[in-house]
């Protein structure tokens, strides 16, 4: 142990005091002026003659159990120089493997060879200095090589196996029936694969994919599904074994145009005229009927003419009707009383009587009232037979109309037949907007070109794809995006622009 530091001494690397407190103390007496902090943390001894060593002057006090107390003695003189001897261990330790004055020569000197070398160097070949400069390792790997002397602690986990006694138990009662002739099964099968080693999987060349038959996925003959043949079919659904059944809707198509449509000749870079004047009558029609719908909107929008148009006085007008009253046509209210009262009184038909009490019907009336039921059911049966009989005489007439009818039908049946063939090509309604067929590509007269290399060209594909789909029903009509600002744009005019504008 060493001894606990006194008031006004200081401790060596093993923390032992040093008795030369006293001379420090002597010898600062005497002067009465400290020496720098500069020259104190230096280390070396001072030009005046009043400096004195640092080592031997006055420890500053305080406690010695507190960090800063540790951090206040790292930064002495002693204790700076102990870390510095301390790192230069630890370099020469880590550089030549231990320190270099324990080092026996033959680590630290060598035999100068150099002459000998170079003219080992000359006399080899080409060849051989080629596999010398292979064999040398990169500068990047040197880089990456741990260079220090100093083994690496030992990590007791790194050695560590897990389940450690279990294999250790294994090892021995393999080797228990090695001695008796039994192999592991590892080992066995490793032989039987030596003995009978498996054949090499041939890649399949492009030949072989041509020559491969083909067949259809969905026949019944599948290749695929021969070794389900004669199985339940309840079991090779319920371990799905058994494909999906195709729903019949999925063989028919949405809509029977063609997935890409032929363009018409007179769109070519070098049409006829006839073909091209076609096409041209053709995107002319498009843009009349354009035109007149729009025409249509404007006349339905359009305000009614001149003389039918509302006047601020003929809209006042209308606004106080019903609320003011004519004074030519006002009537005294008690005369017009008076005369109605006059008149009705005179032409007043009295007042009707209660209707008389209903009289009890006697027994003679009821049995003829039923008399007269039963007859009249009777008549009703007499004569629905008599019709009946003469609607044998009327045969040829009803076969003349029921063979109307069902003409008629047969007709409606063909028309509503020829409807949904007609509208099978026609794209259909599924969203909320209508499909708005594409604008013809054609180009005028002026514009064609006899050369490829200066035609213009018409028409988008990725819109005309995009078109096709809607027009086969597959994706339904859509719109752009339009962008809605959530907020108010405030403008804000600049203080420059304003000075420049004033």
């Amino acid at each position: 142990m060493c001894a606990r530091m006194p008031r006004n001494g200081f401790r060596d690397a093993c923390g032992r005091t040093s008795s030369s407190n006293k001379m420090a103390a002597g010898s600062s007496g005497g002067s009465g002026r400290r020496a720098s902090k500069s020259e104190a943390d230096s280390g070396f001894l001072g030009l005046r003659p009043t400096s004195v060593d640092p080592a031997l002057r006055r420890r500053r006090r305080g406690p010695q159990n507190k960090k800063r107390g540790w951090r206040r003695l790292a930064q002495e003189p002693l204790g700076l120089e102990v870390d510095q001897f301390l790192e230069d261990v630890r370099l020469q330790e880590r550089t030549s493997g231990g320190l270099v004055s324990e080092a026996p020569d033959e680590e630290l000197f060598f035999v100068d060879t150099g002459p000998k070398r170079k003219e080992l160097n000359e006399k080899r070949t080409k060849g051989q200095r080629r596999s010398l400069l292979l064999k040398k390792p990169l500068r990047v790997d040197l880089l990456l090589e741990n260079t220090s002397k100093v083994p690496a602690p030992k990590d007791i986990l790194a050695h560590q196996v897990p389940n450690a006694k279990k294999l250790k138990r294994k090892e021995q009662l393999w080797e228990k029936l090695a001695k008796q002739g039994e192999l592991p099964r590892e080992v066995r099968r490793a032989q039987a694969r030596l003995r009978n080693p498996p054949a090499a999987r041939v890649k399949p060349g492009p030949q072989d994919t041509i020559e491969r038959p083909f067949y259809d996925l969905w026949a019944k003959d599948n290749p695929l599904e021969r070794p389900l043949a004669g199985q339940d079919p309840f079991f090779l659904e319920q371990t799905k074994k058994k494909g999906v059944k195709r729903p019949p809707h999925l063989h028919a198509k949405p809509s029977q145009v063609p997935a890409v449509e032929v363009t018409p000749a007179g769109a070519s870079y070098n049409p006829s005229f006839e073909d091209h004047q076609t096409l041209l009558w053709a995107a002319h029609e498009v843009e009349l009927q354009r035109q007149k719908e729009a025409e249509k909107l404007e006349r339905q929008l359009a305000l009614p003419p001149a003389e039918q148009a509302a006047t601020p006085e003929s809209a006042f007008q209308e606004l106080c009707q019903g609320l003011l009253e004519e004074s030519d046509g006002e009537e005294e209210p008690g005369e017009g009383r008076e005369e109605g009262a006059g008149a009705g009184g005179a032409e007043a038909s009295p007042v009707p009587s209660r209707p008389a009490a209903s009289e009890k019907k006697t027994e003679q009336q009821r049995r003829r009232e039923k008399a007269a039921r039963t007859l009249r059911v009777q008549q009703a049966a007499v004569r629905t037979a008599r019709l009946r009989h003469q609607e044998l005489f009327r045969l040829r007439g009803i076969k003349v109309q029921v063979a109307r009818r069902l003409a008629e039908l047969a007709w409606r049946r063909e028309q509503r037949r020829a409807r949904r063939l007609a509208e099978e090509d026609r794209p259909r309604r599924l969203g909320r907007l209508k499909y708005q067929a594409p604008d013809i590509d054609v180009q005028l007269s002026s514009e064609l070109s006899g050369s490829l290399r200066t035609l213009k060209p018409e028409g988008n594909i990725l819109r005309d794809r995009f078109k096709s789909f809607q027009k086969r029903n597959m994706i339904e009509p859509r719109e752009r995006a339009k962008f809605k600002r959530k907020y108010k744009v405030k403008l804000v005019e600049k203080r420059a622009f304003r000075e420049i504008q004033l």
